[in-house]
């Protein structure tokens, strides 16, 4: 009998939700910067606690290979409760911090981690093994699912931390992803076979459709090839493009111009909802439209609009801003994974878009820090943002270089 509903549509909603959280908390620091450097028991200055933010976004990064391959080999479930797990922790224990190396410990280093194990890697993962068909879409969701997170948390956030201050804020996210653990537990899968299920889409001539056993020696044979770099190097400009400068020093950058915490905030949160549309849209196309052509315009977009930044210093400029960046925020994450899938197979996706992830990581975390030295030094990020355009557009003219011809495994000798 033909099954109505078919379960990997609720293992995407419990990937959702799970993204959801991560992405609030990894979003957290653009609201805390300014509490923390105005907190009379603390008085940080914007670059000390930039470099906290730093750390966490490379780590972020960093865990995502390792996340990858552990979810390749335990399957995703075991790794998201790990990560979750983690995050709670870390996040309740920033609320009691009082010297700078324990921000960084909490916020740089166990935040990073737990976060970067419940990332676009768990998304990745779960849509090349449940889905065949509408796997672009799939994977659009879940970029969605931070664009969700910022439009969600920001604004919330920023409320909490002028009605509570900053400490019972990040208690109160601590009990979110504590919370979050439920679903997954109860909810998640591994893999369709585990419910005699075949992916979405496939056939049962395809041998179920489920991809081959991982090969060893992937990453080997990935990095002796310039598709690897080009996707890694175009992902490390999107990193530092989006959530290194623009997710770190939006909110500061609209306070240095008399615009309200709040406020601020709001407009961020508008960037969100527009990423919200622009990703899924992005999923759309992917399953339609070359994946190198998509990327190019993505990043010739957003490099427009950051030449543009730095001239824009009231509210009704920034919230344009926040509409026409947010369409291409994280619109880049569905055909970066497609093509990851189609260069090195789908049963690599974990490894080898966890590699790809942390190169984009390592572009948010110099971001990060180097936005911070930059106002610290010069007094404003013009020049930070006119740095960031000029990458961007690079990063399409990268992106267009990519092969798509699959990488054949080594002979075994």
């Amino acid at each position: 009998m033909k099954r109505l509903f078919y379960y990997g549509w609720i293992v995407v909603a419990v990937t959702f939700a799970t993204l959801l959280i991560s992405a609030g908390v990894r979003s957290a620091p653009g609201v805390f910067i300014h509490p923390l450097e105005v907190d009379p028991h603390l008085r940080w200055s914007r670059d000390a606690i930039s470099l906290a933010v730093s750390i966490g976004l490379v780590l972020y990064g960093l865990a995502g290979p390792f996340g990858g391959r552990l979810m390749d080999r335990f399957g995703p479930t075991r790794v998201a409760l790990a990560g979750l797990a983690l995050m709670a922790a870390s996040t309740a224990t920033t609320a009691a911090v009082s010297h700078l190396w324990q921000l960084h410990l909490l916020w740089g280093v166990l935040s990073g981690v737990g976060t970067g194990l419940v990332a676009m890697v768990l998304g990745a993962t779960v849509a090349n093994r449940w889905f065949v068909a509408r796997r672009g879409l799939v994977m659009g969701i879940f970029g969605a699912a931070a664009s969700a997170g910022q439009l969600v948390f920001l604004p919330l956030l920023m409320w909490l931390v002028v009605a509570v201050g900053w400490r019972s804020a990040s208690l109160a996210l601590a009990g979110l992803a504590a919370a979050a653990l439920i679903p997954v537990a109860l909810l998640m899968r591994d893999d369709p076979a585990d419910l005699g299920l075949r992916p979405y889409g496939a056939s049962a001539s395809a041998g179920g459709g489920a991809p081959p056993a991982p090969t060893s020696g992937v990453m080997r044979r990935a990095v002796a090839t310039p598709e690897f770099w080009l996707l890694a190097g175009s992902f490390f400009v999107c990193g530092a493009t989006s959530n290194g400068l623009i997710g770190t020093h939006f909110i500061p950058h609209s306070i240095d111009h008399g615009i309200p915490e709040v406020t601020a905030a709001g407009a961020l949160a508008l960037m969100g909802a527009m990423n919200f549309v622009g990703t899924i849209a992005s999923g759309w196309l992917t399953d339609r439209f070359d994946p190198r052509k998509l990327l190019a315009c993505y990043y010739s977009f957003r490099g427009l609009s950051l030449f543009l930044l730095p001239f824009v210093t009231d509210f009704s400029g920034l919230a344009v801003f926040a509409v026409v960046f947010g369409l291409d925020y994280i619109a880049t994450v569905p055909p970066t994974v497609a093509l990851a899938a189609d260069r090195f197979g789908r049963q690599h996706v974990g490894t080898v878009f966890g590699w790809v992830f942390f190169a984009h990581q390592v572009g948010a975390g110099l971001a990060a820090y180097l936005g911070g030295v930059t106002r610290v030094a010069l007094g404003d990020y013009q020049l930070a943002f006119l740095a960031a355009g000029a990458l961007a557009l690079m990063g399409g003219a990268m992106a267009l270089r990519i092969s798509r011809e699959p990488v054949k495994a080594a002979a075994t000798p």
